[in-house]
């Protein structure tokens, strides 16, 4: 399953209802608050490149307090993640 990473720059007094409708999605797998550049990164997932290009455009970019998104598609991980637990090998 394709995942991403997602930077996201919201309004200055929309950080927080962003950052709630972000970690409301159900293919959002993680998202922090953080400060610099960007308010909030997400990790995604999708079913497939087409799921999560459609979650990251229909979902979080069409949010109206959301400014600019930068999107990171993952290609290689250090360690394998399954149903958000890490396995050691």
């Amino acid at each position: 399953m394709p995942e991403a990473f997602v930077c996201i720059n919201a309004s200055p007094n929309s950080v927080d209802e962003v950052f709630h409708e972000i970690k409301a999605c159900k293919e959002v797998q993680e998202a922090f608050r953080v400060h610099g550049v960007y308010d909030i990164i997400a990790r995604v997932k999708g079913a497939s490149i087409e799921d999560l290009a459609s979650v990251i455009n229909r979902r979080i970019k069409r949010l109206s307090q959301v400014h600019i998104i930068l999107s990171m598609l993952i290609i290689e991980s250090e360690k394998p993640i399954r149903n958000g637990k890490v396995l050691l090998v």
